[in-house]
């Protein structure tokens, strides 16, 4: 096995054990092993090796060598001191930088502040201190939608175009109780001003009253915007948003990108121009509100529960399988028939309580 004598480079080795590492590489080599093979078994490099043997004797090592142990090192006592300091109530939200000139204005020192992060780390109190505390987020409201055209849900995704590092911006706003896709829009650029005219498109188009729709989105520039802030003002549309970096809190808008990225129609490559960017989601907004059957809202398509038709759809599936049930009981043995009961209300940023109601099992888990 390798010697013990290796460690570390740049250690000082007395001229003994020089002497010695040097006798048993050379008789390594005299019986043929290499000598950088023989190096490394002793522990030192090839090139060390060759340095000791440039002259014709071999000399001690002429680096100082200092066995004496740091002057500056960190004594038992002060580590306790400073330990101490930091968690006095009147220190504990304060970081190193600000407790250093603190203890200073009071004729005090202890310790640098890099003596400080050091010991705090040690003992594991590297925690939000002073300004570095961390943002209590708290979870945006609860918001409840049980009819068409009261909560909607809105954002925006990229699109590829043909130039490299440029998009083509896709702007949606989807009714979160119908799963519509009310509203939509494709600029070359993201903007406030896009979004106020979007919205209030679709308020006219919607007939949407005052004070009846409340707008979730997350905190983008477009999104909190003074030009639609101002349009929402005007139209007496509510705004509500998202915890920033949070994308649960908008899972709606979520789940709907992924659907058309998801999509097989979706195209590989960029869109070309933004003339063809607009066909393709206008193809795909007429699929997925008239012809996409559901999974969240009991596989009718969105237009239909936007239009209050999903009750009679529901109720004339729910006959037509009570009538086979009755014609072939043997194939349901005994089981009850599948749950064709429409869903209730939807939840936006559901609490407990909210998701443990029977109404709101499934909504999140299919969101679009």
């Amino acid at each position: 096995m390798p010697s013990d004598l290796g460690g570390k480079g740049g250690r000082l080795i007395s001229y003994p054990d020089r002497k010695q590492y040097c006798a048993l590489i050379d008789e390594a080599v005299e019986n043929g092993a290499r000598q950088q093979l023989a190096c490394e078994f002793v522990g030192i490099a090839a090139r060390t090796y060759q340095r000791w043997n440039q002259s014709e004797e071999l000399s001690e090592d002429q680096r100082i060598y200092n066995d004496n142990p740091a002057h500056n090192k960190l004594s038992e006592a002060v580590r306790q001191e400073v330990l101490k300091v930091i968690n006095l109530p009147e220190y504990s939200t304060l970081t190193p930088y600000q407790i250093v000139p603190t203890l200073l204005d009071i004729g005090q020192y202890i310790a640098s502040e890099s003596t400080f992060y050091r010991v705090m780390k040690e003992y594991n109190q590297l925690n939000h201190r002073g300004k570095e505390t961390a943002a209590q987020r708290k979870k945006p409201q609860v918001l409840k939608a049980t009819t068409a055209n009261k909560i909607y849900s809105w954002d925006i995704t990229y699109l590829l175009s043909p130039i490299k590092g440029q998009y083509y911006y896709l702007y949606m706003v989807m009714d979160i109780y119908s799963r519509k896709i009310v509203g939509w829009q494709v600029h070359d650029c993201e903007s406030s001003a896009h979004a106020a005219d979007l919205i209030e498109d679709i308020a006219h188009r919607e007939k949407i009253n005052k004070n009846q729709l409340v707008i979730h989105s997350d905190n983008g520039s477009p999104m909190k915007g003074a030009t639609l802030r101002a349009k929402m003002i005007d139209l007496e549309i509510s705004p509500s948003y998202s915890r920033p970096r949070v994308s649960n809190d908008n899972p709606y808008s979520e789940s709907l990108f992924k659907t058309i990225k998801y999509h097989y129609t979706f195209p590989e490559n960029p869109f070309t121009c933004l003339k063809k960017a607009r066909a393709w989601v206008e193809k795909f907004v007429h699929w997925y509100n008239d012809e996409h059957q559901h999974s969240a809202i009991k596989f009718v398509t969105p237009n239909q529960r936007h239009n209050g038709l999903d009750r009679d759809i529901l109720e004339n599936r729910k006959k037509v399988i009570e009538q086979a049930r009755e014609n072939h009981p043997e194939r349901w043995n005994g089981r009850k028939t599948r749950n064709l009961t429409p869903i209730g209300a939807v939840f936006l940023n559901p609490g407990k309580d909210e998701n443990n109601a029977t109404e709101n099992k499934s909504q999140l888990k299919n969101a679009a």
